[in-house]
């Protein structure tokens, strides 16, 4: 087989980095996703969000505040050469990238790009609004409050009993989160999640084997192969540390669960996945209680990085994550052949 012609290589513009309490994660996600690209195949390039959002401000910031002269329009600028990306590959996690914003950016640009669109996006991250949807949908999930401002402790402790989980509203990687075993705990809890934004979330532990379940796919998903996840034995649950910490957790394929509770879960996955509208790729996290299996939350740009769950179970479907990072591009790309 002769030479690729490199003239004809898909433009990739890998998006990663950004401003989020998550960027070290993107950072890793990005870089990882970077290297799999094949250059015969693709003209990659990475770009830190965090650069074009500071570099992109100030222009903005000129273009709105210089008048025109007295009496003249405001001309526009001169066109850019057409350097666009054939596609946008989103490899962030948590604020901006992951709630709705780089995509409805992406959207009004007219530029595909990976993952879920700008509402699945938005109600995947605010965790309250993906549970009351959940609720009225039918998906068991555990009892849960919002709570914005200073709430009497002993009153929280006897709705929900102790433990109890208390988390970050519309935050990822487990940042924020603690489970309370005392009430005395309940307090510094909320405050350490209210780092994260103005709203925390206040949720019944319900003990269990932790699994999760990727998809993959746009109108017809794919459940990948369940993990269940067992953090080492100094920590507490599968916290930040656990996650990115390479060896810290024993990630096993498949999940040690019955058939019965491992087509449950499957169920529980698809339905979360199509209820927010999800495209190209999600993650839903769960537990396997001896009664039911419970959905915790959904992500819509599950970690790519060299510990993560979706690369983990991809590969276990036979899936090396090179040709991961090529499903994702061409699930990004589907369905838009003939547009302008």
């Amino acid at each position: 087989m002769g030479a690729t012609d490199k003239s004809d290589r898909l433009r990739v513009a890998v998006l990663t980095g950004g401003t989020s309490a998550e960027r070290e994660v993107c950072l890793m996600s990005g870089r990882k996703v970077f290297a799999a690209l094949d250059s015969d195949r693709f003209q990659a390039s990475l770009i830190d969000l965090a650069t074009i959002t500071r570099a992109r401000a100030g222009e903005l910031a000129r273009i709105l505040f210089t008048p025109a002269e007295e009496g003249e329009e405001a001309a526009p600028e001169p066109p850019a050469p057409d350097v666009r990306p054939d596609v946008v590959f989103i490899a962030l996690h948590g604020g901006a990238g992951e709630d709705g914003s780089v995509q409805a950016m992406l959207d009004l640009l007219d530029i595909p790009y990976t993952g879920s669109g700008v509402l699945a996006s938005a109600m995947a991250l605010h965790k309250p609004i993906a549970k009351r949807l959940f609720e009225q949908e039918g998906i068991p999930t555990p009892r849960w409050t919002m709570v914005r401002e200073a709430e009497d402790a002993a009153r929280l402790a006897a709705e929900f009993g102790l433990p109890c989980v208390v988390k970050p509203a519309s935050e990822g990687s487990s940042l924020g989160v603690t489970i309370v075993r005392e009430e005395a705990q309940l307090r510094p809890a909320l405050e350490l999640a209210w780092r994260f934004g103005r709203e925390a979330l206040v949720e019944e532990f319900i003990p269990g084997v932790e699994i999760s379940a990727p998809v993959l796919g746009n109108d017809d998903p794919e459940v990948l192969p369940i993990i269940e996840i067992v953090p080492g034995a100094k920590y507490e649950f599968y916290d930040y540390e656990a996650k990115y910490t390479p060896g810290a957790t024993e990630e096993i394929i498949p999940a040690r669960i019955s058939e019965e509770k491992a087509a449950r879960a499957r169920e529980l996955t698809l339905a979360a996945h199509r209820l927010l509208g999800c495209r190209g790729m999600s993650r839903v996290d769960m537990i396997a209680a001896e009664e039911e299996v419970y959905v915790l939350e959904l992500q819509t740009i599950p970690g790519l990085t060299e510990t993560s769950l979706l690369p983990r179970a991809a590969e276990a479907a036979g899936l090396p994550f090179p040709n991961l990072v090529e499903r994702l591009i061409e699930l990004a790309l589907e369905g838009r052949e003939g547009r302008g």
